[in-house]
């Protein structure tokens, strides 16, 4: 049974390596190095006290907008999947994960937040656990293999009642994805105040991520209709501080139905051209940002190791000053003693201790300190001493405070640093080289074809 099970594994991943584009090829990789348990760039940057994040492997697209304005419609229609419900009535109550996979599952709660670790503080929202879910779906129809659609509760005024603040779990969720998407529904509820205001603070801080689109349009009338109702919009819209700009683009889309032909333009062909183009410029970001981590962590290594070497100068120098205070502050005090102790000691013992050689070199050596001892008048004999002691505690005090050591790298933890160094200025960004010329080969034959 484990040999099948092998075989059935290695089946797999030959199918997925046979399917998987390069641009797959690559995010994956890159996102593999980060992660990589012995070698990843993420664990690798920890030891010199940098914090990195492992790039995704795909963008992430949020769609907002009134309830029926065809978010859940254009998610199936560009995975050519009927993975999300549709209709008029509000159907997505909950945030819906639309990702790609090896086969199809549904997930809720939990297994959504354990699918995208990222989301993790979605918990802090009250009630939104209970209405999330994923869809994974096998379809690899256009750019799907590296997006993940989020699909938002459809948005209304009035008495509406969500089971959690909407309004601040969209916000959040803004700050985390690399595009989105505002459909406004020409024959719905375009101008729902809350759907304004979400948007409003979502330009606030993401507006180069932000695109607008008048879906359903080919169910607003005539052209004329469909122009009153963009004007209409596009005027509510420049009403708020943070949308009021020029050059507000509004495409109009729909879902195309060969049983029900349109004049309308239908520019939903430029929306897969927008997701194209962040692809690809997320691509190039996650192959430069490598590069720059590298470069940055290299760096890192030098200084760490530069303040080592340092702390270890600054060690010896410290402990060279501390040695020669406490000699010092040793010396006197001993000489005094022992002057003391010679000259109080029979001459007679001192020379059958010493030898008459030894006891006349202990005078020559004491002569100083006895000669300065004998200077001192005897009634200032104990202030000399206080003040010798004294002198003894500055110097041994100044030995301990001066002799003070920074703490070092051990060789061993050195060493690893050093290989970790080595490894990502080689091997990484010999990795990241490789991907960026397998990136650039692949452009060019796509630009020949």
């Amino acid at each position: 049974m484990s040999g099948r099970v092998r075989q059935r594994a290695t089946a797999n991943a030959n199918m997925d390596a046979a399917t998987t584009t390069v641009n797959e090829r690559i995010l994956r990789e890159c996102h593999a190095l980060y992660t990589d348990e012995t070698h990843g760039m993420v664990s690798i940057a920890q030891n010199v006290d940098l914090k990195l994040l492992a790039p995704r492997k795909k963008i992430t697209i949020m769609l907002i907008g009134n309830h029926s304005a065809g978010k859940s419609s254009f998610i199936n229609w560009y995975i050519e999947e009927h993975v999300q419900r549709t209709g008029v009535a509000i159907e997505t109550q909950g945030f819906s994960f639309v990702t790609s996979g090896r086969r199809r599952e549904s997930l809720t709660g939990n297994a959504t937040l354990h699918l995208y670790p990222h989301f993790q503080p979605l918990l802090d929202f009250p009630g939104v656990v209970d209405y999330l879910q994923t869809e994974v779906s096998t379809s690899k129809e256009k750019k799907f293999p590296l997006v993940t659609f989020v699909d938002t509760p459809g948005l209304v005024d009035g008495d509406m009642n969500y089971p959690f603040d909407v309004n601040e779990a969209i916000l959040w969720l803004g700050d985390l994805v690399d595009m989105i998407f505002v459909f406004f529904d020409p024959i719905g509820q375009a101008l729902c105040k809350r759907t304004l205001n979400i948007v409003e603070s979502l330009s606030a801080k993401h507006s180069e991520r932000m695109r607008f689109y008048l879906s359903k349009a080919d169910e607003a009338g005539h052209e004329s209709d469909r122009q009153r109702v963009m004007m209409q919009i596009v005027q509510e819209l420049c009403k708020r501080p943070t949308l009021n700009r020029t050059g507000f683009e509004m495409p109009t889309i729909f879902i195309p139905n060969p049983d029900k032909p349109s004049r309308c333009v239908n520019q939903i062909e430029d929306v897969c051209k927008d997701i194209e183009k962040t692809i690809t410029q997320t691509i190039q970001n996650t192959l430069n940002q490598l590069e720059k981590d590298c470069d940055e962590i290299g760096d890192l290594v030098d200084s760490k190791i530069a303040r080592d070497n340092e702390a270890r100068s600054h060690n010896l120098r410290a402990g060279t000053k501390g040695i020669l205070l406490f000699f010092l502050g040793l010396t006197l005090p001993l000489a005094l003693l022992v002057n003391l102790l010679a000259t109080s000691f029979p001459q007679k013992m001192l020379k059958d201790l010493l030898g008459l050689e030894g006891m006349e070199s202990l005078k020559l050596y004491l002569s100083p300190i006895r000669g300065f001892w004998d200077s001192i008048p005897q009634e200032y004999h104990f202030y000399a001493l206080l003040t010798l002691a004294l002198l003894t505690l500055i110097l041994l005090g100044a030995a301990k405070f001066l002799s003070r050591s920074k703490a070092t790298m051990s060789r061993k933890h050195k060493k690893k640093l050093l290989e970790q160094q080595t490894y990502v200025r080689t091997v990484v960004k010999d990795k990241k080289q490789s991907l960026y010329k397998e990136y650039l080969q692949q452009m060019v034959s796509e630009h020949d074809l």
